[in-house]
């Protein structure tokens, strides 16, 4: 009997404490205890963390790829960004440190195609056709832009100090002006100095011949030339063409290109209509800026680039 009365309280004191210890192991399961599968802990089965969600696509904003650092970049659709490479449009290039694409020509705005940041986006979209800008003169003012002829108030006396006199030398050509391709360049190519005297000028050009400053000068071929020899002491600051810029007389000529090339920069002298060592420099030098043969002189190409034509 004894025996039977110990065994029953064994088995309710064992009985016990397994109900005891039932709560507590779920408390700890709840914590983060090992699932079955092996999960670690805080992680859902599967191996993603808790609170996962995928990476959707990248946002949909047009012309945005994905550059060095994981920032999207100017230009979607062109792996070849993020490798430094230019993509199919022309229009960005380089892709430097995190996120940052730069633009792969130089002569397009430094904003253009220019990303940098992480994860923010900077520039134009996929496909943007950046504006062509034409070339600024000194003083800003784009080439090309229409001009309208003026007539100027000239003094009546040539200021010789700023244009001295050039001296007439028999057969002279243009130097350099065997390398001047281009019909339009025919008037440089085959002029040489004549000395004629006013029968002669007048037997050949007739009424084709205007005074400027006292000066003689000839029409032909679009061109005003000086007519050598028609007064002996005649005043000359340029021996060569003028281009007959809207048959104006070549003083009118000249100043309008002076005022002109003042406008862009080039010209820094008085509007005298006289063609002078300022003049003649400043022609040159807008010349060689606009990719023409520099002629130092007023021809009808130059003209046409300074929109006056």
């Amino acid at each position: 009997m004894r025996i039977l009365v110990v065994l029953i309280c064994s088995l309710a004191l064992a009985l016990g404490n397994a109900v005891a210890q039932e709560p507590q192991g779920k408390k700890q399961n709840k914590k983060g205890a090992p699932s079955r599968q092996g999960a670690p802990q805080g992680t859902k089965a599967g191996g993603k963390p808790q609170g996962y969600k995928p990476a959707g696509p990248p946002p949909k904003t047009a012309g945005y790829g994905r550059a060095k650092g994981g920032a999207y970049q100017a230009n979607r659709g062109y792996p070849n960004v993020e490798r430094g490479q230019a993509n199919k449009s022309g229009g960005y290039g380089k892709a430097k440190g995190k996120g940052q694409v730069q633009a792969a020509n130089a002569n397009k705005p430094a904003e253009m195609g220019m990303a940098k940041g992480k994860g923010k986006a900077v520039g134009q979209p996929a496909g943007h056709n950046p504006p062509t800008v034409s070339k600024p003169g000194k003083a800003g003012v784009a080439a090309g832009k229409p001009v309208k002829p003026q007539h100027f108030k000239l003094p009546k006396e040539p200021n010789m100090a700023k244009a001295p006199a050039v001296k007439f030398q028999q057969g002279r050509h243009i130097e350099g002006s065997e390398h001047w391709q281009g019909q339009q360049y025919a008037a440089f190519r085959n002029y040489h100095s004549e000395w004629h005297d006013q029968g002669w000028w007048h037997n050949h050009y007739h009424n084709n011949i205007t005074f400027v400053f006292g000066a003689p000068y000839y029409f032909n071929a679009g061109y005003w030339f000086p007519a050598w020899g028609y007064y002996p002491n005649a005043y000359y600051a340029w021996d060569g063409p003028i281009y007959a810029y809207h048959h104006l007389p070549p003083d009118q000529v000249i100043a309008n290109v002076q005022a002109t090339l003042q406008q862009q920069g080039y010209y820094h002298g008085d509007v005298d209509g006289l063609a002078g060592p300022l003049t003649r420099a400043a022609l040159a030098d807008y010349q060689r800026d606009h990719g023409l043969y520099e002629t130092a002189a007023i021809d009808r190409p130059t003209l046409e680039s300074l929109g006056m034509t």
